[in-house]
């Protein structure tokens, strides 16, 4: 039984770095209905912003996480300025062959600048634990799971108090309405990818403290882990995104402790093909009838 609740503070931990990501998917899904397998590569940039400026400039963690937030909000500006808004209007298939594009770009850039190596994180929080009963818990497992919760209420709080909160549902309701209500559609899409890009920065930082590495590649899977976190939980929903991602964070710890490591990723798609049959919606997602 200590095990069990040992593998439940650890998968909480683990989830709440692809909760962090898969708000990022399910609120750019929401607005504009597109699966942005860039952003994977976007949680990678802010690893290493963090590894750069904790290494060479010796910040420390808040002020890394500050900036690798900032930093990864304008990349994700530029990405939808420069590769998603042209194609706004185009066929899905073409912003999703264009997201895979643009995935891979981020990945190769960085691994010509930084060298495709793996690299050291810094060790930036305290690595002290404490016991609370059989239960062993770290500062960094508090820091995550914490860090997490609190970004997640802010985001809350944007979306259904703030005049961009209103704006960003109501494109999400109906884009040619909210332009004809004074609403500008390019900004708010510009904002969306600002607030999910820079969630995804917060989260490279926390994955490189909890895995003490990183590499050019480490976004492509932990990405479409979050991805399936937030189908699993209601794409489009924000608590949804939260609850997906500490469900794929403790199954895979669960898989990881009671059976192999060689399971762990094949359990997540197992997930996902059993959502997308049993209930293709998610957990909080609603059906929404489409018109032929």
């Amino acid at each position: 039984m200590s095990q069990f609740l040992q593998q439940i503070v650890n998968g909480l931990s683990l989830g709440s770095i692809y909760a962090l990501v898969a708000l990022g998917y399910t609120m750019v899904y929401g607005i504009i209905k597109l699966i942005n397998f860039a952003h994977g590569d976007v949680y990678m940039i802010g690893a290493y912003v963090a590894f750069i400026v904790t290494t060479y400039f010796g910040f420390g963690f808040f002020p890394a996480l500050i900036m690798c937030m900032v930093v990864c909000g304008i990349l994700g500006v530029l990405i939808e300025r420069i590769a998603y808004r042209p194609l706004r209007h185009a066929p899905r298939i073409t912003a999703l062959i264009t997201a895979i594009g643009v995935s891979y770009v981020i990945e190769y850039t960085t691994a010509y600048f930084m060298g495709s190596e793996k690299r050291t994180y810094p060790q930036l929080l305290s690595n002290a634990s404490f016991n609370l009963g059989p239960i062993k818990i770290t500062t960094q497992q508090i820091y995550i799971f914490v860090i997490t919760i609190v970004l997640m209420l802010i985001l809350q709080f944007i979306i259904q108090k703030t005049k961009m909160g209103r704006a960003m549902r109501a494109v999400s309701t109906d884009e040619n309405a909210a332009e004809l209500m004074g609403i500008s559609v390019d900004t708010t899409i510009s904002f969306t990818f600002l607030i999910g890009s820079a969630l995804a920065g917060a989260g490279g930082i926390l994955v490189g403290i909890y895995y003490n590495s990183i590499n050019p590649l480490m976004g492509m899977v932990p990405g479409l882990k979050a991805f399936i976190a937030a189908v699993f939980g209601g794409i489009g929903s924000i608590p949804g995104a939260l609850i997906g991602g500490l469900f794929i964070g403790m199954a895979e710890t669960m898989v990881v402790a009671y059976g192999s490591s060689l399971y762990r990723d094949a359990i997540v798609y197992a997930i996902l093909i059993i959502v997308l049959i049993v209930k293709p919606t998610g957990l909080l997602g609603k059906n929404q009838r489409e018109k032929v």
